[in-house]
């Protein structure tokens, strides 16, 4: 995909909408969904995608993004819609944004968006959370107390000051993954788990606070946190793709909403 030249007026409806998943690994992990949003924008200025604008005074890149990923943390799933003036190939957009994106921002799929909502699609996520010093065992014993709990109060420095709220009523999955590291970083725990989107949203800070409640778990160097993956949990506990609805419309042969 080549630059091209803008048209008269961007504010051409939208006629086609992309549906995108990228990484945030490395050192991006600590960029901001702000800088990330900026970050994109000029990715796609660079790439020459016809992205449409919204209309008014002060028209905006018609970019939708559904559950951004905490500041500090990896993800290899996150997810974001874009609306275009002129329609395009998705896998010829992931290669033109990926090349027109830092390293560590890496887009890895698209698809033409066939209906329905991308948010909607997205109601848990999928987390591995590497603890470094953290002796496996204690892990275990962190995990069967916090498992047992009806409730795990813990308290989230927001804007409008301390909030307490309940860590254990959105983990519908959490163990310790195995086999754990050991070498010459020495003992890393590895934690495994599915967090539902709740209100206020459960993060994966807030689970391991909620450890140390429980459990006295304390953690002797920061954590590693990545997610792996989102969509929406079956009754099985199982995360379905948000873009697999899409993908079989575009097999079915349905027509783009």
């Amino acid at each position: 995909m080549t630059p091209k030249r803008q048209p008269e007026s961007n504010q051409a409806p939208v006629v086609q909408r992309i549906r995108i998943r990228y990484a945030k690994r490395g050192p991006l992990r600590f960029t901001s969904h702000r800088d990330f949003a900026r970050a994109f924008e000029r990715g796609v200025q660079r790439a020459g995608v016809p992205i449409a604008y919204s209309q008014g005074f002060t028209p905006h890149p018609r970019i939708s993004y559904a559950s951004a990923a905490p500041t500090g943390t990896a993800s290899e799933a996150e997810y974001l819609e874009i609306g275009l003036r002129a329609p395009v190939d998705p896998q010829d957009l992931v290669k033109a944004l990926d090349a027109a994106l830092s390293p560590g921002l890496d887009v890895l799929d698209a698809v033409e968006a066939r209906g329905g909502s991308l948010a909607d699609r997205i109601d848990a996520s999928h987390w591995r959370i590497e603890l470094p010093g953290v002796a496996p065992e204690a892990l275990d014993r962190a995990v069967a107390a916090f498992e047992a709990a009806d409730e795990v109060l813990v308290t989230r420095l927001t804007k409008q000051g301390n909030r307490t709220f309940d860590a254990r009523v959105a983990v519908t999955r959490i163990t310790v993954a195995a086999p754990p590291s050991v070498g010459d970083a020495g003992t890393c725990a590895i934690l495994d788990l599915v967090v539902r989107q709740v209100t206020p949203t459960v993060r994966p800070d807030d689970v391991l606070s909620g450890l140390r409640v429980v459990a006295d778990l304390e953690l002797p160097v920061p954590p590693r946190a990545i997610r792996l993956a989102q969509g929406s949990l079956t009754a099985q506990g199982e995360l379905v793709d948000p873009l697999l609805a899409d993908r079989d419309g575009a097999a079915s042969g349905a027509s783009p909403a």
